[in-house]
């Protein structure tokens, strides 16, 4: 009797747990314990704030990360490089959604995301999109992302488990950052990578020049720049520090220390990652990279793509440690 009675345990256990793991493996692979799930399998519904037109509007998540993805990377990229950055958007898109736990946007009550890039992705509509490829080019390219969508549809970045913070940038320029460097708080997906793929981006360098009294109105007057070109100091800007990526940590300017990261902001440099050259009239910055140099960076994503990597090689290399996985039941 009791021979039974233990047969029949283990048999309950065999169904209750082993056959239920068994068919998540197989929909979608191994989960971790935050791994978010989608409401019975239906299309998720996501809740936009338009910025321009100050209203909140609900769409299908693929059909936002379409937006997503065209308004955010070049249609004419690799296929690949689409494809990781619609897995990307949607990471993002997922772990701010109520739906799956996330805080949504606190200015918007309602509002799940942003259209407004100082708050989240862009995004554009077909209307908008078709004024910036033009009516000949539309279909052509809203084709391929909705391909790159489509065949990514559902899934995204996890770290034990859980959506990642899937920032990305365009144009590294030798290396990504690592978040604590920019940001100060520190993730163990967001670490500084070598970056070798992206010198063909248009943006990979740039060079600008501010005279000493332009200078002073974006940095303040207590700078004394114009003060120590006076006095003949030859020693009027000098770089103190770089961070682990190569990017500038702190600066003197004239007799202010200030850091890489608000002489990009206040000088309006294209990224952190910039030399300094001392002109009779003037100070010359020159620059390599563009964006905050966290993340995925999108022309490296390009060049790994016409290399041959697809969009799961390229993910996993920029974000360290993490998994593809889907949510479950799209």
């Amino acid at each position: 009797m009791k021979k039974v009675v233990a047969l029949t345990v283990i048999l309950i256990v065999a169904v209750v747990i082993f056959i239920p793991t068994l068919m998540v493996w197989m929909i979608g692979g191994p989960t971790g314990p935050g791994l978010v799930k989608s409401k019975g399998g239906e299309d998720v519904t996501i809740r936009v704030y338009l910025h321009e037109q100050n209203q909140i509007v609900e769409m299908t998540l693929e059909d936002y990360v379409k937006g997503v993805v065209a308004a955010e990377m070049p249609a004419e990229f690799e296929l690949e490089a689409l494809k990781a950055q619609a897995v990307a958007a949607r990471t993002y898109a997922v772990k701010n959604m109520t739906l799956f736990g996330g805080s949504g946007v606190a200015e918007h009550p309602g509002a799940d995301v942003s259209t407004d890039i100082r708050q989240g992705q862009a995004w554009l509509g077909p209307a908008q999109l078709k004024n910036r490829w033009g009516p000949f080019q539309f279909d052509r390219y809203w084709n391929k992302i909705s391909q790159a969508v489509e065949e990514t549809r559902g899934l995204v970045v996890t770290y034990n488990g859980e959506p990642i913070n899937a920032v990305f940038h365009s144009t590294s320029g030798e290396r990504t950052a690592s978040a604590k460097e920019v940001w100060g708080f520190d993730y163990p997906y967001l670490q500084s990578v070598e970056c070798t793929w992206d010198k063909k981006s248009p943006r990979y360098n740039e060079t600008k020049d501010y005279t000493f009294a332009e200078l002073e109105q974006r940095l303040g007057a207590d700078c004394g720049v114009v003060s120590a070109i006076q006095s003949g100091s030859a020693d009027v800007a000098r770089i103190l520090d770089h961070t682990e990526s190569g990017r500038v940590d702190k600066v003197r300017i004239g007799s202010k220390i200030i850091s890489g990261i608000d002489i990009r902001q206040k000088l309006e440099l294209r990224s952190a990652n910039f030399s300094i050259e001392l002109k009779p009239d003037r100070l010359v910055f020159t620059s390599i990279g563009y964006g905050h140099g966290v993340g995925m960076c999108q022309y490296g994503a390009n060049g790994m793509a016409k290399e041959g990597r697809d969009y799961r090689q390229i993910l996993t290399y920029y974000y360290k440690g993490v998994a593809i996985n889907h949510i479950m039941g799209s």
